[in-house]
């Protein structure tokens, strides 16, 4: 019986792996990686050798035939992204959808889809926020442009947390408009699990302040939470 193994890795600190996880990638036919530069560091920090293949945002509809063929040949095909969970605003929903949807996975059970749970930047910020986040609206990345202020908007009169990514090229534009919109209360994470994790709360004016004191902290991936 042929298997996607949808696998959660690291987004920092190449620990952050479970055993399940590791299992998977050394008994697996093939990787499939967002980019495989980076999923090779991983492989080669617990010494595993498998086939590497590249599936990325742009890729991942092209190779969805590719992947089911070697389903229905009874592979073991793994999916990573480049940290964390596949799909979660990172390529995998597409594969996994198109998967699902073939029509010799429709006739045939003849292929399992399994999850192997673990790191996501989304829940890593949450849990060290200290609000309460029994109800959350997340919304991944932005949009750049078109719909953006209207987004923003939805966002200051949520009733319920929102949880945004943001990259170091657009956080401060991103603070700015929230301030704009009186927003009163942030939370920001970055470089979880690395070795300058940083965890920082208040208002956007007060955020603004601190990137403007400390420009060299504006790198890696930002979580936002912005408070209701």
């Amino acid at each position: 019986m042929g298997k996607l193994s949808v696998v959660a890795t690291p987004i920092g600190n190449l620990e952050d792996i479970t055993l399940r996880a590791l299992r998977t990638l050394k008994e697996c036919d093939v990787i499939y990686a967002e980019d495989t530069r980076l999923t090779a560091k991983l492989l080669a920090r617990y010494q595993i050798k498998k086939s590497l293949q590249r599936l990325d945002a742009a890729t991942e509809i092209k190779k969805a035939n590719e992947i089911i063929a070697r389903l229905e040949a009874g592979e073991h095909v793994v999916l990573v992204s480049d940290a964390g969970t596949p799909g979660i605003s990172d390529p995998g929903a597409r594969l996994v959808k198109a998967v699902r949807e073939h029509p010799y996975i429709l006739k045939d059970v003849g292929v399992l889809i399994e999850a192997i749970p673990g790191p996501s930047a989304l829940t890593a910020a949450l849990s060290v926020a200290g609000i309460d986040s029994s109800e959350f609206t997340f919304l991944g990345f932005l949009p750049h442009k078109k719909g953006r202020q209207t987004l923003l908007k939805k966002i200051a009169a949520n009733e319920f947390p929102t949880v945004l990514y943001e990259s170091p090229h657009r956080i401060l534009k991103l603070l700015k408009e929230l301030e704009t919109l009186k927003v009163s209360h942030v939370t920001i994470a970055r470089e979880l699990t690395k070795i300058h994790e940083e965890v920082i709360a208040g208002t956007p004016a007060e955020l603004l302040a601190h990137f403007s004191a400390h420009p060299s902290t504006i790198r890696g991936e930002f979580v936002v939470i912005v408070e209701p």
